[in-house]
């Protein structure tokens, strides 16, 4: 009879499909905190590499590489990292700068990118490690 139940490969053991469900729902927020947490680290220890001269920027004194840092937020149905510096060169150094500043000083900075390669050395990895949670762990 059409439409009826089972279909063929479908499986009559509800209860064993929703506990496999409820197992797998407990496990997806504390893999995914621990994948973005370790993504996090390791963005920020990227970045940092990347700002240790050239291409990069030069950091003659470690202060700009020692201010970037990563935090992990997680709310009942959200978790994310921040990786980030509060220095106000960051901008300037992985964009470049041309004209004048605030205080009249005219400058042709280049750009010394560390972020956005950080990211994209990272950023893959990280996508592939969230789609092994997504997977169950397969």
């Amino acid at each position: 009879m059409a439409g009826s139940f089972p279909h063929p490969g479908a499986s009559s053991n509800a209860g064993a499909i929703a506990a496999e469900l409820t197992a797998r729902a407990a496990r997806v927020l504390p893999e995914t905190v621990s994948v973005v947490r370790h993504y996090a680290m390791l963005l920020e220890t990227q970045i940092k590499a990347n700002a240790s001269g050239r291409p990069g920027p030069n950091a003659p004194t470690g202060d700009y590489r020692r201010s970037w840092t990563h935090e992990v937020h997680v709310g009942p149905d959200v978790v994310f990292g921040v990786v980030g510096t509060a220095k106000p060169q960051a901008r300037r150094l992985e964009y470049g700068y041309v004209g004048p500043d605030s205080l009249g000083r005219v400058f042709d900075q280049p750009p010394y990118a560390h972020v956005g390669p950080a990211v994209e050395t990272v950023g893959p990895q990280f996508v592939e490690a969230m789609g092994h949670v997504a997977d169950g762990g397969r």
